[in-house]
């Protein structure tokens, strides 16, 4: 047999591993787009909800910070409750699938690392957080956002950031006075 008999024969890992179950890469990304979409539609049935039943003022310029936190916190309630639990039993399936594969089957696919996939996400809803938190030591919590001046909010997010400061850059700095120390007295 030629080198190009046998790679058509064996073909890619992957190409082969969905060919035999195509069925089930095809249930897979039916469920994940119809996930995406019942996401979706949760988030806009709650929203109209939110505002009818009064969880929140219809204008913007009315909400407070404790509105935008109860939002949120009802909002992440209800997709955990109508999506994320039908989602995680879809995972939890998918995975018992997997795992009672031959292992003959899964021999040749290797999964490529993406080097952003660590990248960090987590900021934006940390700073919003401190902001919160600012808000509501400040007194604020049930004042509306649209009566917010410039100068307050750019003195929130200084004095957030002087809390993040405070918060890892001391811890850190202390132990890399530290480590240098203990490496100095370190004999040669």
């Amino acid at each position: 047999m030629t080198t190009e008999q046998i790679e058509a024969q064996t073909g890619n890992g992957w190409q082969l591993f969905l060919k035999k179950h195509l069925l089930a890469f095809a249930l897979f990304i039916t469920s994940a787009i119809l996930a995406f979409a019942g996401a979706v539609y949760v988030f806009v049935w709650f929203t109209g909800n939110a505002q009818s039943t009064g969880l929140v003022p219809g204008s913007l310029g009315m909400w407070t910070m404790g509105n935008i936190v109860a939002f949120i916190l009802n909002t992440i309630f209800w997709e955990i409750v109508l999506i994320g639990i039908p989602v995680a039993i879809g995972a939890v399936v998918a995975w018992q699938w997997w795992k009672h594969l031959p292992e003959a089957e899964k021999t040749g696919m290797t999964w490529k690392r993406s080097k952003s996939r660590n990248a960090g996400g987590a900021i934006s809803p940390l700073l919003l957080i401190a902001f919160a938190f600012k808000v509501f030591i400040d007194g604020n919590w049930n004042v509306a956002i649209s009566t917010y001046t410039l100068d307050y909010v750019v003195g929130s997010m200084i004095s957030i950031l002087i809390w993040i400061v405070a918060i890892f850059a001391v811890p850190a700095t202390i132990g890399i006075i530290w480590w240098i120390r203990h490496e100095m007295n370190k004999k040669p």
